[in-house]
């Protein structure tokens, strides 16, 4: 998640980004410092045309806890309003997946996310959730390095265990059999942690094809972020 956006629509397009200009960037000797131009959201969130939904009430409130929090609504938000049901069941798995209880820390489930979206090429959740990882790790390196190659950062064996699960069960995910889990085991996960593994595995898996299909488009504040 993030900060920046002022109000967010339950519709295809975002509302307008809040300019970022005014930075300053380094000027030559007796030159001018000129502000860097302000990074316009891509519109629309998706490339399907498809019509406003209602939200409903829970949900309502959820996208104002969205923007009191983070400062904007995720445009994977947007993008489900459409049908308020879809958005709830979205928001739902999401929040128990991501943010519950879990033998998993909140950073690896973020690494396993961005682990899978990677191979998938998933520009939407590589830039969001690349900045999770920058965020929950304090660390750009490790955040950089996850979305091109997993295996050139320096994470710990059970970590690196953790990945090349992921990652054999999102390319070839008929050849996972018990010495897969096995491996997992001896690196000190449970039986409740493989599971959880593999439901966050199969959620961006779903994830990561349906902001394919549709073109979705992260918010603009994402790219900047826990640089």
């Amino acid at each position: 998640m993030g900060k920046a956006h002022k109000s967010a629509k339950p519709a295809g397009r975002p509302p307008a980004a809040k300019a970022t200009a005014g930075k300053a960037v380094p000027a030559k000797s007796g030159a001018a410092v000129k502000p860097l131009p302000a990074a316009p959201d891509d519109t629309p969130v998706i490339s399907l045309d498809l019509p406003a939904g209602r939200l409903s009430p829970a949900m309502e409130a959820y996208f104002r806890k969205c923007q009191d929090k983070l400062g904007f609504v995720p445009n994977v938000l947007v993008a489900y309003a459409f049908d308020t049901v879809k958005l709830e069941a979205f928001v739902a798995m999401y929040n128990d997946l991501m943010l519950g209880e879990s033998g998993l820390s909140k950073l690896e489930r973020e690494m396993i996310a961005v682990a899978v979206s990677s191979q998938n090429r998933c520009y939407y959740c590589l830039t969001a959730h690349g900045a999770a990882v920058r965020q929950y790790s304090g660390n750009p390196l490790l955040g950089e390095q996850m979305v091109m190659n997993y295996r050139a950062a320096r994470v710990s064996k059970r970590q690196r265990a953790m990945l090349d699960f992921a990652v054999k069960l999102t390319l070839q995910p008929w050849s996972v059999e018990e010495s897969d889990r096995e491996r997992l085991r001896r690196a000190g996960f449970s039986d409740r942690d493989i599971w959880d593994i593999s439901a966050v595995v199969g959620f961006f898996s779903m994830s990561n094809r349906v902001a394919s299909a549709t073109d979705m488009r992260p918010n603009t504040v994402y790219h900047g972020q826990a640089r």
